[in-house]
């Protein structure tokens, strides 16, 4: 079972969703909370697996909050469903850590997908959040100028451009032949190297540092 901490001011929101994700045989809702402090505080009592997060909540919002809990629990995947699909909030979402974006117009299905995504480590985002994503890449990428960073071996520069592709763990490990354990060693020392907590974030400094390309 994945244990599921849902995040929403609104009580209304937070009913539907349970409800929703209830009927999947896979996910447990553990917890609710209406704040991001709260969500905060709730994570340490109800050890969820996935944290579903609103965006625009009082007291601290979600990215603040999202921030906040990978500083201290980088290890815990958190998954944004919010109204906001502007690049800026997306972008800003994905760099405080986040391992997945939706848009609250999604389909409980995705949502239970979403989760299922995050749990294994990957990144979830929907067709068009993704090509939002790969536009700020490309301007990015197009800048003039590029910070200097460290230098990756051709392996992880190979295991980043994958994963930049959109591959998973394991679509990596196959394509070079390699095991899922050497992937994520790989991906620890890219991580490492690039102070990314998690794959798009890492994605996100290959671009901007020339590292990587986005077609």
């Amino acid at each position: 079972m994945i244990r599921v901490l849902l995040v929403d001011d609104h009580a209304l929101v937070r009913d539907g969703l349970r409800r929703g994700l209830s009927t999947e045989d896979d996910l447990e809702i553990v917890g609710e909370a209406g704040d991001g402090e709260a969500a905060i505080a709730a994570v340490d009592t109800c050890a969820p697996d996935v944290v579903l997060m609103d965006v625009s909540m009082p007291v601290c919002d979600g990215v603040e909050a999202t921030k906040r809990l990978r500083r201290n629990r980088p290890d815990l995947p958190v998954v944004m469903l919010t109204m906001h699909g502007d690049s800026a909030t997306l972008t800003s979402a994905i760099r405080a850590g986040a391992n997945g974006y939706l848009l609250k117009d999604a389909r409980i299905e995705e949502v239970a997908d979403a989760i299922r995504t995050a749990a294994r480590g990957d990144t979830a985002l929907t067709p068009e959040l993704a090509t939002s994503m790969l536009h700020e890449f490309r301007r990015l990428a197009s800048g003039d100028q590029r910070e200097a960073g460290p230098v990756l071996t051709k392996r992880e520069e190979e295991v980043l451009q994958l994963v930049a592709d959109g591959l998973s763990t394991q679509e990596v490990a196959e394509r070079l032949y390699i095991s899922i354990k050497t992937v994520k060693n790989h991906l620890a020392s890219i991580y490492d190297k690039l102070d990314a907590s998690d794959r798009t974030q890492a994605v996100v400094q290959g671009v901007k540092l020339g590292i990587i390309r986005i077609d």
